[in-house]
């Protein structure tokens, strides 16, 4: 339901109080008649498609050690996309958890986390590329080894992007769901392997028509000592829309505004 008027502008800090109490606990399983697509993506795979306002994506973990990276466009307007520096500086945090959204460009709430097994997902850590994993588990190609070739999330980005018209100019910063990187008091990341385990999810839910392009492959500082990318199910679902009260719009007073920008779009 959309606000009358747009949120007032508010100076927040770190310490600007968050609802109180626990989030809504999100369904364990998925309503067979709210269910509109599931699939099992292998690892190393990519995959893209337009998410409608009204429905999430559940991303499940099928083994310990699984990544996720993702970015996410204003279907109908891609140079309105997701702005990692927004949504992080926005929220006043490093790490994406239920309560927080993807904030875009223009401010606009594109997802939201309404339900999360894990706690932290992490904004910072970007994607792989050929030559990480090439220096990391060495080279196979399609040509030598059929399946078994090592992919990677940036050559994946770009082929996805290319369907829908767009090039490496496009290529924005990603999310890595399932993945921790915390940073030490001299500013230096650390990795935390298997940070999720088997049957860990994340709920998202569309505020927005995005297109999605995701994929399985390793994150960039992944310490695994052989080339071995996690499987996760994905399924698309109807999902309510967020009332005045939700969680996540307000979880922030950013969140709020940014859920009014969005919902200016459907008038």
């Amino acid at each position: 339901m959309p606000f009358a008027i747009p949120p007032a502008p508010t100076g927040t800090s770190s310490d600007t109080p968050r609802p109180a109490g626990l989030p809504p606990a999100p369904p364990v399983a998925i309503p067979a008649d709210r269910l509109l697509h599931e699939e099992t993506l292998p690892g190393g795979a990519a995959w893209s498609a337009t998410v409608k306002r009204g429905q999430s994506l559940r991303l499940t973990a099928l083994e310990a050690g699984a990544n996720v990276s993702l970015i996410c466009f204003n279907r109908h307007n891609p140079v309105d996309r997701y702005n990692m520096a927004d949504t992080l500086k926005g929220q006043h945090t490093s790490k994406l958890t239920t309560g927080y959204i993807l904030v875009s460009d223009m401010g606009r709430a594109m997802f939201s986390v309404t339900g999360d097994t894990l706690g932290w997902h992490d904004p910072l850590g970007g994607h792989d590329t050929a030559a990480i994993v090439h220096k990391k588990w060495g080279e196979k190609n399609y040509q030598t080894a059929r399946n078994d070739w090592h992919r990677n999330s940036h050559d994946h980005f770009l082929i996805e992007l290319a369907k829908y018209g767009l090039n490496a100019r496009d290529l924005v910063a990603n999310v890595n769901f399932f993945s921790k990187v915390s940073a030490d008091a001299d500013g230096r990341l650390h990795f935390h392997p298997d940070h999720a385990k088997a049957g860990d999810f994340i709920d998202l839910r569309a505020e927005m028509d995005l297109f999605v392009i995701l994929t399985t492959c390793h994150h960039p500082l992944d310490t695994a000592p052989a080339y071995n990318p996690k499987p996760v199910q994905l399924q698309l679902w109807r999902s309510p829309p967020a009332a005045v009260d939700d969680y996540c719009r307000t979880y922030r007073p950013e969140n709020e505004r940014a859920f009014y920008n969005s919902e200016i779009l459907y008038r």
